[in-house]
Parts: C-alpha cells; sequence; structure tokens
C-alpha cells in the first residue's frame, strides 16, 4: 500500500513528535494498516490506517481516545506506568488526534512501547494463561467505561452466525484450492455449529447484559 517516502514525510511531519527526524521504517508483521517506526528524540509508531476495513476512520479515532485516555487514568490510579500499560496518542501540531493527508488517507501516531513482544502464534500454554489475563485486565480496567459513547467500527464484527455462514460459503468455493489440506480444521469448526449463535441468542434475549459493552469496546482500538 506504501510506496512514496513523500506521502509518509508528510505524516510524520503532521504531528507533536519530539526531535529531528532520524529514521522511519516498516515496522511489525501487520496486514491491514501501514505500520511504521518512527525515530526522533524516541520513537514512535507511526500508523496509515485502512479505509477499505476501518470506513469510518474518524469515529475509529474517537473511539481510542476515549478508551485510552480512560485506560490512561485506570492505570495511574491502580499505580500502574501509563506509559506501558496502554496506547498513547500523539496529536498533531494543530491538536488533532489524527491527521488526514493531501490523498485523503487517515494517520495516526502513538508513544512506541520498548521491550515489548507481539506473538503471531501461540507456542506454549502459557502464551495463552497470559493473553487470557491480559484481556480480563483490560476488561476489568474498562469496567466503567461509558460504553454508549462508543460506535461500532466494523458492523457485526461479533456476529459469530453470520461469520459461520461465511465461514461455511468460503470452503464451499474454496478459491485457493486449499480445503483439502485443512479437513480436519473444516470439521473440527463445522462439528460446533449449534454453538456458533449462543452468545448472540443470549444477546438478543437480554440474558447477556454485559456482552454489548465487552463486545464493542474489544473492538475498537484496533
Amino acid at each position: 500500500m506504501m510506496n512514496d517516502t513523500s506521502i509518509w514525510k508528510e505524516a510524520s511531519e503532521a504531528f507533536a513528535a519530539e526531535g529531528e527526524l532520524v529514521s522511519c521504517e516498516r515496522y511489525g508483521s501487520g496486514h491491514i494498516n501501514d505500520t511504521f517506526k518512527m525515530v526522533r528524540s524516541r520513537p514512535y509508531i507511526l500508523q496509515r490506517m485502512n479505509k477499505d476495513i476501518f470506513k469510518d476512520p474518524v469515529s475509529l479515532m474517537r473511539n481510542i481516545r476515549g478508551v485510552t485516555t480512560f485506560l490512561r487514568q485506570e492505570v495511574i490510579k491502580h499505580g500502574g506506568d501509563p506509559d506501558r500499560e496502554t496506547l498513547n496518542l500523539v496529536d498533531t501540531k494543530e491538536g488533532n488526534h489524527y491527521y488526514m493527508d493531501s490523498r485523503g488517507d487517515y494517520w495516526r501516531m502513538y508513544l512506541f512501547i520498548e521491550n515489548a513482544t507481539c506473538y503471531n502464534l501461540v507456542e506454549k500454554p502459557e502464551d495463552f494463561f497470559q493473553s487470557g489475563k491480559a484481556f480480563g485486565h483490560f476488561q476489568r480496567l474498562l469496567a466503567r467505561y461509558p460504553a454508549e459513547e462508543l460506535s461500532e467500527t466494523i458492523p457485526g464484527f461479533h456476529d459469530t452466525p453470520r461469520r459461520y455462514e461465511t465461514f461455511k460459503g468460503a470452503v464451499e468455493r474454496n478459491v485457493c484450492g486449499r480445503a483439502d489440506e485443512v479437513q480436519k480444521e473444516i470439521r473440527f469448526v463445522m462439528d460446533r455449529e449449534r454453538d456458533m449463535g449462543i452468545a448472540m441468542d443470549m444477546l438478543r434475549e437480554g440474558r447477556l447484559p454485559c456482552a454489548s459493552r465487552t463486545m464493542t469496546q474489544s473492538s475498537t482500538i484496533l
């Protein structure tokens, strides 16, 4: 998506980052947004949001601003380190929390969290435990957040019955011809068809009072 250095330079200069530009290079293994590690007097993350996925980047950034500001206050209240325990947005020089470049693309900037690790694959059971623990901590800190202020950035993102139907369609079409290689995995999902709608049914029936908050909050900071 990114092949013009002039555009990321334009975006980087729009934010109130400290110091002169030392370097800027692609960072991480994400495949949705364009992500760069930019070094000035300290390192930053510069990211161009994918408008094909996030069709309302303004609402997305309003969500992120609200959630991260709230989290920072909660982390401080509990004696934690807010520079490490939540994302920290860097505003533009004009005081906005995102920048729209001359091509109409949207950018954001975060303080870079040093000495942190991101795992693409689970390597051992401890990884599952720690990820669950971290997510639970995230949700606990957000328990009092006014979820009604959040926008749904990707409608139906957590709609498991709809996701299941999409999965079945993909298996039937088998566009890349790989279905035969993963029959065991496909059968694992298919055997659990009856479970796919449990949470959504409970939500519609009002038997899952915290679900809308949990589902919405967990997808606001993508």
